[in-house]
């Protein structure tokens, strides 16, 4: 080429999929890996049931499941969806405020990107690699970020928050992940309805991912964003890739409120369906699906047994790391992840793990030869040593060291097994140095 005609990068690395580079290079040498670095249940071992595959293979006889959707998506659906909203009774919107995309990945990517680049989403640290990526793809610099607490049950510090907003004229809206991704922390009514009043407040507008909305459990309660909004402007994303699951789907969509309240907000919310357009549309099958997947009456007592399973998971987990020494973790009550955090102090770069096959061995004394984060260095040597392959904290932009795995297992005994190998790990690996 006459020149070189890539765009910079921004230096940051989507280590969720970057890791499994690395595993399947372990892969290749017999190493039997263990994948705990993605949300996707099917890959876990979850089973779609016949009614929910009966749905779908009806809709495929229809020959117009095999068209354009408009480019908003499915009337009927965005109707349905609509209705679900308007029935709680506390916002009303129309099936023109819904907006399709193809998955929640393209869904903030056009979020970020309708955005001036001189404006700012401020999110909360540790935040979810995706919008994290697209924040800093938007406008060139690190995002700002209000920080989640570890030491009080991930909790977000809300005065920070406000402080924020106030003195950084360039933030203009907020995100929420609720529950979050990747600590699993469930926001209580009360901190949302300070952050919705932060907003109001200081005329900014709303991004709650609500991704996982309907996957809380342990006791805690939600409400989403619809509930308690009032006159904000602000944009739900939803999906059903974790909820029915269906992640190969790629469905997701945009709930807009209050557009018709602020014009500065309107004009936003046009430039994302005017990006929408130069695609024509989203997928139209799981489209077709949802109003069917939904109404069914086998879905909700299939959604309460996943819950359930989540629940058993987080707890068995929570067990057995909590009073480990070297780390701190909480219970996960929402989505289906948990996050361990290290102590202060407690890694550095002279620690190590027994690795048996030779080839594996030095292939992971390259990876931790040269300076990478701590957590880094120890997901590659669990990796190495055990086949167990968790994200590394500090790849969701916050310099809290840690790890990240998933409670998705379908085998409870499986799953036990895989965490007390990490907690005999963390310690094998911390004490390996003294």
């Amino acid at each position: 080429m006459r020149f070189d005609i890539a765009r910079s990068g921004s230096g940051l690395v989507y280590e969720i999929r970057n890791i499994v580079n690395v595993a399947n290079r372990l892969k290749q040498s017999g190493v039997e890996v263990v994948w705990e670095n993605i949300g996707d249940p099917i890959q876990k071992g979850e089973k779609i049931p016949d009614w929910m595959k009966d749905v779908l293979a009806d809709l495929l006889r229809d020959d117009a499941t095999y068209g354009y959707s408009p480019t908003k998506g499915i009337d009927e659906t965005r109707e349905f969806l609509a209705n679900m909203v308007n029935r709680r009774g506390k916002t009303q919107i129309t099936p023109d405020n819904i907006l399709f995309f193809n998955g929640l990945g393209d869904a903030i990517a056009r979020a970020y990107g309708a955005i001036r680049v001189d404006a700012r989403i401020i999110m909360p640290e540790p935040t979810y690699s995706t919008h994290l990526l697209a924040e800093v793809l938007h406008a060139s610099f690190p995002p700002n970020t209000y920080r989640m607490n570890p030491y009080c049950d991930w909790s977000p510090d809300l005065n920070e928050l406000e402080r924020k907003v106030k003195s950084h004229r360039s933030i203009v809206g907020i995100l929420v992940i609720n529950p979050d991704n990747p600590t699993g922390y469930v926001y209580p009514e009360d901190a949302l309805r300070r952050i919705v009043e932060i907003a109001r407040t200081y005329d900014l507008f709303l991004i709650f991912d609500e991704t996982y909305q309907n996957i809380v459990y342990n006791g805690k309660k939600t409400v989403p964003l619809s509930d308690i909004i009032g006159d904000v402007p602000g944009i739900s994303m939803k999906g059903i890739s974790k909820e029915f699951p269906w992640p190969g789907s790629r469905c997701g969509w945009m709930e807009f409120y209050n557009a018709d309240k602020d014009e500065t907000f309107a004009r936003y919310c046009d430039a994302i369906l005017t990006q929408k357009m130069s695609e024509v549309c989203s997928t139209t099958l799981p489209q077709l699906a949802i109003p069917r997947v939904m109404n069914h009456p086998e879905f909700q007592p299939y959604l309460k047994e996943r819950l359930n399973h989540y629940e058993k998971l987080s707890n068995i987990a929570y067990g057995i790391l909590k009073d480990l020494p070297y780390i701190m973790v909480n219970r996960t009550c929402g989505a289906f992840y948990m996050t361990v955090v290290f102590n202060e102090a407690v890694l550095n770069n002279k620690q190590t793990l027994p690795i048996k096959q030779e080839d594996v061995r030095t292939f992971i004394e390259g990876l931790t030869a040269e300076p990478i984060e701590q957590d880094k260095r120890f997901v590659y040597y669990l990796l190495g040593a055990t086949g167990i392959c968790v994200i590394p904290l500090t790849s969701f932009f916050t310099d809290l060291p840690g790890f990240r795995m998933t409670l998705l297992d379908r085998d409870e005994d499986k799953f036990e097994h895989v965490v007390r190998t990490i907690a005999e790990k963390i310690v094998e690996y911390v004490e390996s140095a003294r």
